[in-house]
């Protein structure tokens, strides 16, 4: 019987090899034309598909990216997708069409991948061209070109089950029941990140009642969630992350949805209670809510059903109130905990109940969740916690030393963000146990001492590392080098001292973001052979010497300001160095020579406080640059140069300090986004132009210390100084720079990628303004730039009356018109100025009454009016005016009225009586003992001459500047004598 079981046996595996025949011949020639087509459509493509070759020995079921069925030798599956996955060799821009007749041979095909391949459209076919593909249950056309006429094919397979058309650039529109009435057998639909729009279409996906994936996410769809959602009775996995979706959820439809097990609504607007009745959904394993506007309290009970969740995500939503961390206590399937409040209302109980977790997690992010408080210290069931990968707990006010007992227990830990928290004591890390870290911040600390020499050596693996806002001191241990993965590095805000390590530099070179401001560094930091490229390189505000770097290197933000290096700007700084933004801040150094031509490639530079010198070179070439800071130099010119007046993109201009000259040319109004206009300290003379007024986004305008004369332009009241909408903003994030998040873990039925909440690497390198107003220097930057609005004319020779149009400044903050020569009242309409801050009118030639309608702006804290010839009663001595002394109003003999000593009684007392002096004695007053005299003046004199050359040679710096006084001085003599004589002259000549 046995013999007969085997000869059986023999005869059917006999049977089946004979059967075998390889590929079938005609799907064999369908794949050499395939390949065909594919190629035609791609440059350099020769390794493409190499397997694919015609000749009579190559069996085709063996050739890459196809799999054949092993009984009949049919092609079954075809993964043709990302042919471009070595290169981007596709040409670029464009598309092309999908032949689908050369699918038709591929009657068995039950899978097939076109994935990724810039394919357009199908062009012209007939809609019924993929009928013949029967069998065919798995289709992919995800990140290509489609639009949604491809739905009109798809109808035609009646076998489809799983269609997945996300990532298409083209497929736009909202989606309507002719589109998609013949697709009801779906089980899998994938329509994720595509322009599509309008409502949800779930009431014309009422029969998909086979559906058990769906994926809508990253669209444009809009409205609430339709109670239609609730016929989709198979659904297994849903997510509409990512859109404009709002309102409340539908409660009954929803909690009906028994076989969901991942619901993701991240990214959304969604608001209310989160319905009571989720806790019925006992299959959810993934629970993804983040990113809304759901309020009220968290539900224990809720969260405590849900025995078989792996994963739930409740950041960014506006929940207030306690929430007891043992609710999660019981889930021993729970790996995934991410809880983000940003509203400050929500407080975790975590150590307040007897509670051991069930759970091994392998992300947990408590962020800004007040943690227990008032004791506040990192959660003590964490010591029972050994698989954890991710540990976020920033913004928590937790309490103690850094807890190296974390890094002991979890050898898996890849990020630990202990961020903005009131840890303290030393920084020390575990010789064993950091080997898969990649990121680590302890930032905004109070970590002190010194780190340890052999920190490079524990995380050799790194990739950021942020200890910036410490009080970290001492040396930068050489060791830093050894982590040779280092990415971005921020060491801003602390007290390390001496040299930086050669071997950061050398050591690291993936280092594209360094962050060493704010600290004590010294000595030289480029060295002479220093080729590193970075993104960012912030070295500001330390003690570093030498110059920079000759050789070329590449970077989008170098900020070396406030330190004490010099020399002269390299000729290569900025000519193809800029690949993405470009920031240049070399402000209060030693730096001198001329501007190199290539700057123009920035869109910010600040070279204010240096030596630099000379005209603005004409192949300067600003056409991009938005902020040009150049304050407190020895550049030169007349007016503005040509170069300056290109930069149509200018939004802030700051020349100030510096030895222009001659008049502001009429071309200013081609800069017509400028929004910060600072001249002052120059030699400009002549009138203000009217064409000042084209220029309507002014915010800051700074004219004083000049030359000018004439009147004020009354156009001046078209000049917005402050009034812009939110949209406008210029000055906001300037130069930031986000870094990815980290990638969770976790893989989703969806397969969508999720991240780890608040581990964003960015920071602002904002246009920074120093602007004089209520006597004070103040530093403008940021949103505070934004709607700053100033106008400051003080210090020249304008002549005339106030303009009464200047009153129509409503959103202006400070008005500056001291010393000048105006005549005439103060302007009633000021009392329209609701905004200002401070009024300076002193020095000038003001007559009048200080109107008492001043009274009402409530906002001043500066009032100056002093040495005018003011007269009457000042304004009642309450609200804002209730804060001014007598020292506002000094100079003006003929005030009265509180704070002033003078009762406005005395008003009649007649202005031009004489004042009477008594002498003390007989002696007269103005004899002088002409020995003391001279004596006194000699000796003042000499102190006088010494202390001023000692000055200037202990500051080389100030000695330039006593230089340049002087230059300018006899500059001013020679114009002077020259205007002067052409006057005499055309005098003499009439």
């Amino acid at each position: 019987m046995s013999l007969v079981k085997s000869l059986l046996w023999t005869s059917l595996l006999f049977i089946q090899i004979h059967e075998y025949r390889g590929c079938v011949e005609q799907e064999r020639v369908g794949l050499l034309e395939l390949k065909v087509l594919l190629t035609s459509n791609i440059n350099n493509a020769d390794y493409i598909l190499s397997s694919w070759v015609n000749e009579t020995m190559s069996e085709c079921c063996g050739w890459e990216r196809v799999t054949c069925d092993d009984a009949t030798g049919h092609v079954i599956e075809l993964s043709l997708c990302d042919l471009n996955q070595k290169e981007n060799i596709f040409m670029p821009d464009e598309t092309w069409l999908l032949n689908a007749s050369l699918l038709l041979p591929f009657k068995e095909l039950r899978s097939l991948d076109l994935s990724q391949n810039q394919i357009g459209s199908l062009g012209n076919q007939e809609s019924n061209c993929l009928s013949k593909l029967g069998k065919l249950t798995h289709l992919n056309l995800g990140s290509n070109s489609f639009d949604k006429e491809i739905l009109r094919f798809l109808s035609a397979l009646p076998a489809l089950k799983s269609l997945d058309l996300s990532s298409n650039i083209n497929m736009e529109g909202p989606l309507s029941s002719n589109e998609l009435v013949n697709l009801s057998n779906l089980e899998v639909l994938i329509l994720r990140e595509n322009h599509l729009d309008g409502s949800l279409p779930f009431k014309d996906m009422a029969n998909f009642s086979s559906l058990e994936i769906l994926d809508l996410s990253r669209n444009v769809f809009t409205g609430s969630i339709p109670p239609y959602i609730g016929a989709l009775s198979s659904l297994k996995a849903i997510s509409l992350s990512d859109m404009e979706l709002n309102g409340t959820l539908p409660i009954q439809e929803l909690c009906a949805l028994k076989k969901l097990e991942e619901f993701d609504l991240g990214g959304n607007n969604f608001e209310g209670i989160l319905p009571p009745c989720l806790a019925n959904l006992t299959s959810l394993r993934l629970l993804d809510i983040s990113h809304n506007r759901f309020n009220g309290n968290l539900s224990s009970s809720l969260i405590a059903n849900l025995t078989f969740l792996e994963y739930i995500d409740l950041s960014y939503n506006l929940f207030e109130g306690l929430f007891s961390f043992s609710s999660f206590a019981n889930l021993s399937k729970l790996k995934v905990i991410q809880i983000l409040s940003d509203n400050n209302k929500l407080e975790i109980e975590i150590e307040n109940s007897d509670w051991d977790p069930m759970f091994q997690l392998q992300v947990l992010v408590l962020s800004n969740c007040n943690l227990d408080e008032p004791t506040s210290t990192i959660p003590k069931f964490l010591f029972y916690q050994h698989e954890l990968e991710v540990v976020a707990l920033s913004h928590s006010k937790l309490k103690g030393n850094f807890p190296i007992w974390l890094l002991k227990n979890n050898t898996r830990l890849k990020l630990l963000n202990l961020r903005n928290n009131y840890l303290d004591g030393q920084f020390h890390l575990p010789p064993d146990n950091c080997k898969n870290l990649t990121w680590l911040d302890v930032s905004d600390n109070h970590l002190d001492g010194q780190l340890q020499e052999n920190i490079g050596k524990v995380i050799t693996n790194l990739e950021y590392l942020n200890l910036s806002q410490n009080n970290f001191e001492g040396n930068l241990p050489s060791s830093i080098g050894d982590i040779s993965n280092l990415q971005r590095l921020d060491l801003t805000f602390n007290n390390f001292s001496g040299q930086v390590p050669m071997e950061l530099v050398t050591n690291c070179t993936s280092l594209i973001i360094l962050r060493l401001s704010n600290n004590n560094f010294h000595g030289e930091f480029f060295s002479k052979h220093f080729s590193q490229s970075f993104f960012s390189l912030e070295l500001n505000n330390n003690h570093f010497t030498g110059t920079l770097p000759k050789a070329p290197l590449s970077f989008c933000i170098l900020d070396v300001s406030n330190n004490n290096m010099s020399g002269i700007i390299p000729l290569w700084m900025g000519n193809d160095t800029v690949t993405f933004l470009g920031i240049i801040d070399l402000s209060n150094n030693f730096f001198e020579g001329q501007l190199p031509c290539g700057l123009g490639s920035f869109e910010m530079i600040n070279l204010s406080h240096n030596l630099l010198s000379g005209l603005l070179p004409s192949c300067l070439n600003l056409q991009n640059v938005k902020h040009l800071i150049l304050r407190g130099n020895n550049l030169a010119g007349i007016s503005l140069p040509k170069v300056v007046l290109n930069s149509l993109s200018l939004l802030t201009l700051d020349i100030r300090d510096n030895r222009f000259f001659g008049s502001i040319p009429a071309e200013i109004d081609r800069l017509s986004n400028l929004r910060v206009l600072l001249l002052s300290g120059n030699h400009f003379s002549g009138m203000i132009p009217k064409k000042l007024c084209q220029l309507e986004k002014i915010g800051i305008m700074d004219l004083s210390r000049n030359f000018f004369s004439g009147t004020i332009p009354y156009c001046f009241r078209k000049i917005t100084f402050g009034q812009i909408a939110a949209s406008e903003f210029v000055y906001i994030y300037d130069g930031s720079f986000y870094a990815d998040g980290f990638s969770l873990p976790y893989k989703s039925i969806l397969n969508n990628d999720h991240q780890i909440q608040g581990t964003e690497f960015g920071f602002k390198k904002q246009v920074e303004i120093d602007f004089l107003t209520k006597y004070r220097s103040n530093l403008y930057m940021g949103l505070i730039l934004d709607i700053m609005s100033a106008l400051d004319l003080s210090i020249n020779q304008l002549i005339g009356g106030i303009p009464l149009e200047l009153g129509q400044l409503s959103s202006i903050h400070s008005l500056n018109l001291s010393y000048n020569q105006f005549t005439g009242p103060i302007p009633k309409t000021f009392s329209n100025l609701t905004q200002l801050e401070s009024l300076d009118l002193s020095y000038n030639n003001l007559s009048g009454q200080i109107p008492s309608t001043l009274i009402a702006l409530n906002f001043l804290e500066v009032f100056n009016v002093t040495h005018n010839n003011l007269s009457g009663q000042v304004p009642d001595f309450k609200a804002q005016f209730g804060t001014f002394d007598k020292k506002c109003y000094e100079g003006n003999p003929f005030l009265c009225g509180p704070p002033l000593e003078k009762p406005c009684t005395m008003l009649d007392e007649s202005p031009s009586s004489p004042r009477q002096y008594s002498n003390a004695s007989d002696g007269k007053w103005y004899e002088v003992d002409p020995i003391v005299f001279y004596t006194s003046l000699s000796v003042s004199y000499i102190i006088f001459f010494l202390g001023v050359v000692s000055v200037l040679y202990i500051n080389p710096q100030w000695q330039q500047r006593g230089f340049n006084l002087v230059e300018d001085c006899m500059y001013w003599c020679y114009y002077f004598a020259v205007n002067t004589l052409k006057g005499l002259s055309s005098c003499m000549s009439h």
